[in-house]
């Protein structure tokens, strides 16, 4: 009987399976190659330093002392730490209540801005009606305008809205929409931007979702609330995040229409621990990490939302 012998390199390894794809060597790194790689991960470094850094000092001061806030005002860990920080931001002030008010007020216009922002996007996107490239133009055009410059007509016509605040059908008498909270919602209800970003994300859905709904009888707002706004889930919550964080972190506006204090918003609210001629720094790092605590949460918990958003929209 004859047998068979293996070459002596083979003997004692498996064979290759059928169609498999052979092994590849690592390649190695040239030294300019691995000298970059260094360089990479010591900018990363030096970024995340730069970019933490001032968080952790802000909570060490918070944890202070007032005797040791300005003595040892550049060591991180601090000698006897407090709370009597934060038992003074609610003490001292209404801080609960500025809480409420920029909650309240970032919640409802993250609310208005999804909702109108898409609807006009969708309509941007999927009707096809008569000036509608115009439309855009000027949502694009109005992007390019900085905030500050509209603040006074805006003011103005808030002030004088006809029959709201005391105003009569001319819009005088009264104050309109100064010093509620409308005047904080109504102008950024729906932004050129989220309209913009909406379009964008409508784009990239097929039509012919939409035209299967039409043959079957379904009107354009059923039509763009049941089929397409659905599926602008990772869009609006990109949309979303950015626009809480906005709304939360907005000071010149609110400081500019709402006079009253019990409506201050955290953020405004913040400027009182600072003085003509004295500065309570404890007090205004802890309220400055009980302000900054919520926004981190929510970019933790809605980080994967925001990346899939974003790679939905790069890929299209």
């Amino acid at each position: 009987m004859a047998t068979v012998s293996l070459p002596p390199a083979t003997a004692g390894t498996p064979a290759p399976a059928p169609g498999a794809q052979p092994l590849r060597r690592r390649r190695r790194r040239t030294p300019l190659q691995q000298l970059g790689r260094v360089a990479w991960w010591i900018g990363c470094i030096a970024i995340s330093f730069a970019t933490v850094m001032p968080f952790v000092w802000t909570l060490a001061t918070s944890l202070k002392p007032p005797g040791e806030v300005l003595g040892s005002y550049l060591s991180i860990i601090p000698d006897r730490p407090t709370l009597e920080n934060y038992v003074a931001v609610f003490t001292d002030t209404p801080f609960a209540s500025y809480l409420g008010n920029s909650a309240y007020l970032a919640i409802a216009g993250t609310v208005t801005n999804l909702f109108f922002g898409a609807l006009g996007g969708y309509s941007l996107a999927k009707l096809r009606f008569r000036g509608r490239t115009s439309v855009f133009a000027v949502f694009l055009g109005s992007m390019m305008v900085p905030g500050v410059i509209t603040m006074v007509p805006t003011f103005l016509v808030l002030r004088h809205f006809p029959l709201a605040g005391g105003n009569d059908l001319f819009g005088d008498g009264g104050f309109g929409f100064i010093n509620t909270f409308w005047a904080v919602i109504l102008p950024g209800a729906a932004g050129p931007f989220a309209v913009f970003f909406m379009k964008q994300f409508f784009q990239s859905l097929p039509d012919e979702l939409g035209e299967a709904a039409r043959i079957d009888g379904a009107g354009e707002f059923r039509i763009f609330a049941r089929v397409y706004l659905p599926l602008a889930k990772a869009g609006l919550a990109v949309l979303g995040v950015m626009t809480l964080q906005g709304g939360w972190n907005a000071f010149l506006w609110p400081l500019i229409v709402l006079n009253d204090e019990r409506m201050l918003t955290v953020q405004v609210a913040l400027s009182s621990f600072v003085n003509e001629r004295t500065t309570d720094f404890g007090p205004l790092m802890a309220g400055t990490i009980l302000t900054s605590v919520p926004m981190l949460v929510l970019f933790l918990v809605c980080q994967r939302w925001i990346i899939e958003g974003i790679a939905h929209i790069g890929s299209k």
